[in-house]
This record gives C-alpha cells, sequence and structure tokens, in this order.
C-alpha cells in the first residue's frame, strides 16, 4: 500500500500538464509520509474463538488488508477477531475465524481467494470489504462490481449469507495532500455507490463505511489509523466491526432492523 499516493496521481492523467506534475508531485509527497512500516503480512487471527459457548458459526472474511487486519498488533484487534468476538457475544456461540483476505487484493481477487477454500468449507456467514485497491489502481467501476457480484453469487451457492463493506473513504488519508486526495474521495465515493447497488442486486447486505464509520476516521485520525496513517489501528478495526456487526445480525436472521448506512437485499 505504500504506493497508493503514487497509482492515485495516475487518476489525473487527464487533467492538463500543469494540473497533473501537481498531482504527480503530490503523490511523491504523500509516498514519502506514508512509507511502509507495516510490512504486506497481517496477523494471523484465524482460530476458533469463545470455544466454551459451543455450537460454532463459522466466519469467513474476504478482500483486502482492511479485511485480513492489517495494522492490527493482536489478533483480537484485526477485523476477523473483532467481528467474532462481537458474535459471540450477540449470539452466545463460539466463532470459527477462517480469513481469506489477502494484502493488496482488488476485487478481481475475490475469486482467487474463493478457489483457495477447501471444496467442502461452507461459511455461515461471508463478510466482503474491498475497493480501496481498486480505486488506486483504475480498475474500471463496471469491471470492479462485477467480480464482486460474481463473488457473492459463489458465496451463496455455499449457504453463505453475505455482509460487504463498501470501499472506505479514501479521502480520510491526511497524508495525502490537496487535491490528490479530494479525488480518491471522489473516485472511492463513487466505487462505493456501484458496491452498493451490485451487493443488494446479488443478494447480500451492504454497509456504507465511508458512511457509518468514515466520520471518526475523519475527525479522529491519530486515534483511528495505525502508525502507516493509511490502515486502521485496534480502535479503528474496532469502530469498523462495529459498524458491520449490526448488518451481519440481520444476515443471519438475529435482527429485523438495521441502522442508517445499512441496506437490505432488494432495497432500492
Amino acid at each position: 500500500m505504500a504506493g497508493v499516493a503514487v497509482v492515485l496521481a495516475g487518476l489525473g492523467v487527464t487533467a492538463a500538464g500543469g494540473g497533473r506534475e501537481l498531482l504527480r508531485r503530490q503523490a511523491t509527497i504523500a509516498r514519502r509520509r506514508i512509507g511502509k512500516p507495516l510490512g504486506e503480512d497481517a496477523i494471523d487471527a484465524d482460530k476458533l474463538w469463545k470455544k466454551a459457548y459451543g455450537d460454532p458459526l463459522r466466519l469467513l472474511l474476504l478482500g483486502d488488508s482492511i479485511a485480513a487486519g492489517l495494522g492490527a498488533e493482536r489478533r483480537k484487534d484485526t477485523l476477523g477477531g473483532r467481528l467474532a468476538r462481537g458474535l459471540a457475544k450477540e449470539l452466545h456461540r463460539s466463532v470459527d475465524l477462517r480469513t481469506a483476505a489477502v494484502v493488496g487484493s482488488e476485487s478481481s481477487a475475490l475469486a482467487v481467494q474463493i478457489d483457495a477454500l477447501p471444496p467442502s468449507y461452507r461459511p455461515d456467514v461471508a463478510v466482503i470489504v474491498i475497493g480501496g485497491n481498486d480505486v488506486t489502481h483504475r480498475v474500471p467501476i463496471s469491471e470492479s462490481v462485477r467480480h464482486l457480484e460474481e463473488a457473492i453469487t459463489r458465496l451463496r451457492s455455499r449457504g453463505a449469507v453475505v455482509v460487504v463493506g463498501t470501499c472506505p473513504d479514501l479521502g480520510a488519508l491526511r497524508d495525502v495532500p490537496q487535491p490528490l486526495r479530494a479525488l480518491g474521495s471522489r473516485m472511492s465515493r463513487q466505487l462505493a455507490v456501484a458496491q452498493k447497488a451490485a451487493a443488494i442486486r446479488a443478494g447480500a447486505h451492504a454497509v456504507s463505511l465511508a458512511t457509518v464509520v468514515g466520520p471518526f476516521f475523519i475527525t479522529n485520525p491519530d486515534e483511528m489509523f495505525s502508525l502507516d496513517r493509511f490502515h486502521p489501528s485496534a480502535l479503528g478495526y474496532k469502530r469498523t466491526a462495529r459498524a458491520l456487526l449490526p448488518s451481519v445480525l440481520t444476515a443471519l436472521g438475529m435482527r429485523d432492523e438495521v441502522p442508517f448506512g445499512h441496506h437490505v437485499p432488494g432495497a432500492g
């Protein structure tokens, strides 16, 4: 993810010469600020959480570095760990977490992540968080959502209910200068809207992360971001898991209503 700003600069290729050069200079600044202090590997949080509860629920996470939990220093602080603990508390069931998400993934990698699962594996619920790398690598929105819909269809064929956390707002990245940050924000929000529509069309629940949890990252960046100022911190993952949990419970049939920013299958 260290090259995110460099790739974001590529979004400005349609700008006039001076504007294009400005974006390139800003990308160099952002690359220097962000660096790559977290490496490429997230902590392995896969295990049976709250084993004593019994009756395990199978939870699958797919997507990119956020779904993988990069930036968390303890397994319980990853997105998967937070969701597993939250579900166990709400349902009083143990949660068998499997993380198929891979750092750096675009939506096209969802098929590979599903292919890597054992043929006999049947998750009860799958949570997908994807999109940031599609934006920074200028993947056409239509292509991104096609891969997302195909992944949802495949997961549902395995018997899973699916929850999609849409692309976060890249405008929260304070170390990316303006107007580069505003450009990333606009592109990420456009993708998020398309993801929401595709998810509910394909029979999944969708959570608009830019709406539900994005404001916390914008107003409290020191607490919500990890040391690279790009990936969530332990608190950032706690907030993100809390944002996703209502839709996960609704998808499992344990809650009838969802709050603002959550969308059920078939909704407009």
